[in-house]
C-alpha cells in the first residue's frame, strides 16, 4: 500500500459513488491523503491501513431504531467497544440496532464494509443523524472510506467539521462512549 495525495490519476474501474466522493472533496477544496487496498475484513488488515495513513480509522456504524424511522451514523474510535444501551440514553432513542444493507444503500449509497461519513453527500433529505464520539473529535485527522471498501482516506477533522458537513447540510451530535464492560 502506498499513500497518495488526492484522487487517483486513473479513474477507470472506480465505482461512481467513489468518483462522486472525490469530486465533492475537490469541489470543497478539502485536501486528503488516500491509499488503495483489498477489502479489510479483520482488525489486522485495518491496522495495516491505519499504519499507512498514520491515523486510526473510525469505526462507522449505521444504526436505526426498532421502527426504522430514525437512522444514525455513529463515528467512534476503532478500538472502542460499542454498547447499544450506552448510546441509546444519550440520544433519547429506545433500542438501537444495526440498519439493514438496503437502508445503507437507500440513504448513503454505501454497502456493508464501506460505511463512512462520506456517505452523507448522498443523504440529500437529511434522514441520517450524525453522532460522533468525543474521542474522534480530539484527533487531528479522521480516517474513512470514500464510499467503497477498497480505498481509505485521511482528512483533517477540522475540514470535516468546518467544510464537509456544512456543504452536505448535516450537523453532528457529540456522544461520549466509554466502551467498557
Amino acid at each position: 500500500m502506498e499513500l497518495y495525495d488526492g484522487r487517483p490519476e486513473n479513474m477507470e474501474g472506480r465505482l461512481p459513488r467513489e468518483v462522486r466522493t472525490y469530486d465533492f472533496l475537490d469541489r470543497m477544496e478539502i485536501e486528503y491523503k488516500r491509499t488503495d487496498h483489498e477489502p479489510a475484513d479483520n482488525m489486522e488488515a485495518c491496522s495495516e491501513i491505519d499504519a499507512v495513513l498514520g491515523v486510526l480509522i473510525c469505526k462507522n456504524l449505521f444504526l436505526c431504531n426498532r421502527q426504522k424511522t430514525n437512522f444514525y451514523l455513529l463515528l467512534m474510535p476503532g478500538d472502542k467497544k460499542f454498547k447499544t444501551k450506552e448510546l441509546s440514553g444519550q440520544i433519547n432513542s429506545a433500542r438501537l440496532s444495526f440498519a439493514e444493507p438496503e437502508d445503507m444503500l437507500k440513504y448513503l449509497d454505501i454497502e456493508p464494509g464501506a460505511v463512512s461519513i462520506m456517505g452523507l453527500i448522498n443523504d440529500r433529505n437529511h434522514a441520517v443523524r450524525l453522532l460522533i464520539d468525543e474521542d474522534v473529535l480530539q484527533g487531528e485527522y479522521i480516517g474513512c472510506h470514500p464510499c467503497v471498501c477498497t480505498s481509505s482516506l485521511k482528512i483533517k477533522t477540522a475540514d470535516i467539521l468546518e467544510k464537509f458537513l456544512p456543504a452536505t447540510g448535516h450537523g453532528y451530535e457529540t456522544v461520549r462512549l466509554l466502551g467498557e464492560d
